[in-house]
């Protein structure tokens, strides 16, 4: 089993950025979080990084001739990227969305996704767990999906 992981715009700046909001730790460091995850798990992880909604819609559009599911941080096109809602919608594998932060704790306009409502479930608030709890979650799934 392979499972894609996106990371979204400005999430290259992890340890950089507003520190108190998203924590210390990189986006190197997630990474190798999910990778030794991943191995305990026995599956592989594959991390990209994208700023352009383009590319993540590509990304995501193709994810299914290749991997089992998707764990994907939208970042800021969380609230209002129709474009990545719609290539969830159709990705044919299961996609799950994951936060850092809290996002219903954060400003008003963060506190709706559009991509919630077309991805199998959406994880937030645990720092760099959310990845590892949403790399969990993408197994369980495509596990009972193959059962």
């Amino acid at each position: 089993m392979k499972i894609l992981v996106i990371h979204g715009p400005n999430l290259d700046l992890l340890g950089q950025r507003e520190i108190d909001i998203y924590g210390k730790f990189t986006l190197e460091e997630i990474n190798e979080a999910l990778k030794k995850l991943a191995n305990e798990l026995k599956v592989s992880v594959e991390a990209v990084q994208l700023s352009g909604e383009g590319e993540i819609c590509k990304q995501i559009g193709s994810a299914r001739q290749t991997y089992s599911a998707v764990v994907l941080n939208p970042a800021a096109y969380t609230h209002y990227s129709v474009a990545i809602r719609d290539a969830v919608a159709a990705c044919q594998v299961p996609v799950v969305e994951v936060h850092l932060s809290n996002i219903y704790a954060r400003e008003e306009f963060r506190h709706k996704s559009v991509i919630a409502p077309v991805a199998a479930g959406q994880i937030s608030g645990f720092g760099m767990d959310s990845y590892l709890l949403g790399l969990r979650a993408a197994v369980g799934l495509v596990n009972r999906k193959a059962t």
